[in-house]
């Protein structure tokens, strides 16, 4: 499934279109047990010192977008910090995928529901790379369901705390130690402009993420610090076989215009970008990368 980066290619064509078999699995999700496996850029993504000695954390790093962040970011020259859940084997593999790059690479298991989780992710960063350049907070929770009847305030609450608490306590913890020029990037999605009634309580911190990041923009810019985010349209990832229905996964993608989901080697060159110098004047931002559904 691995695309070389550089060769002049029809997107729509870039990889195939499967009808994804059923494949359930319990939350957060397994790379390996996922058919056709993600993409995260293995075999593709050739670096060129963009980020040579920044030190970054990711949280959800393990699998998915994250992984494919971790993988760039460190064959682009950066020592990288990994937060997971639970998926031992997953950040396993990240791990070597950043050590094989050359750089250093650290991977820390917690819940970032609890916000002494966040701050030590932060605190360790600084003690293992002794400084903190690059925040990505990528990690999240989602859930189909029929409707709002079917959310519980259990559900309501773990989805915020994922997404938006665990974003606000990550954020505070940081701008504390970054240096001008540092760059923040939240992920948010294209659920943001474009909410589906089954992902109601998704969509609304994904929403939340793009009014925080434009309002944290133009306070941290005061200290030299960027903060941008990035929305995703579909991206095969664990997420989607651990929280969607068989019908769901099975046609997983066919509604972006090109009749295909994203794989996450797709969306790691933005995380660069918006990480890198090249982005100095980019700013409060939010980059879609959605296959061509139109975000307002």
């Amino acid at each position: 499934m691995a695309i070389d980066q550089y060769t002049l290619r029809d997107p729509r064509e870039a990889y195939p279109k499967p009808e994804f078999s059923d494949q359930p699995q319990p939350h957060p999700g397994s790379t390996e047990q996922m058919q056709p496996r993600p993409d995260h850029g293995e075999q593709t993504y050739r670096g060129s010192a963009r980020l040579a000695g920044r030190k970054a954390i990711i949280t959800g790093g393990d699998s998915g977008i994250g992984r494919a962040i971790a993988l760039a970011f460190a064959r682009e020259g950066a020592d990288v910090l990994v937060s997971y859940l639970s998926e031992e084997d997953d950040a396993a593999g990240t791990v070597q995928l950043i050590e094989e790059a050359g750089r250093k690479a650290v991977a820390v298991r917690g819940d970032i529901r609890a916000e002494d989780v966040c701050t030590g992710l932060v605190q360790r960063a600084v003690s293992e790379f002794g400084a903190l350049d690059i925040l990505v907070n990528n990690a999240a929770f989602q859930n189909e369901c029929g409707g709002i009847a079917e959310i519980s305030t259990e559900q309501f609450d773990r989805t915020l705390k994922t997404n938006l608490y665990a974003l606000f306590w990550l954020c505070k913890a940081a701008l504390a130690v970054m240096p001008a020029g540092g760059s923040i990037i939240n992920t948010a999605s294209v659920q943001a402009s474009k909410p589906d009634p089954s992902l109601l309580d998704y969509a609304t911190t994904k929403g939340g993420i793009v009014a925080f990041t434009q309002a944290l923009a133009q306070e941290a810019i005061g200290r030299g610090i960027r903060v941008n985010c990035v929305a995703p349209g579909p991206v095969w990832t664990p997420l989607i076989p651990s929280t969607m229905s068989p019908d769901e996964v099975r046609t997983f993608g066919k509604q972006s215009p090109m009749e295909r989901p994203a794989q996450p080697a797709e969306l790691a060159p933005v995380y660069v970008f918006l990480a890198s110098q090249e982005s100095s004047y980019v700013n409060g931002a939010r980059i879609a990368v959605t296959g061509g559904t139109p975000v307002p």
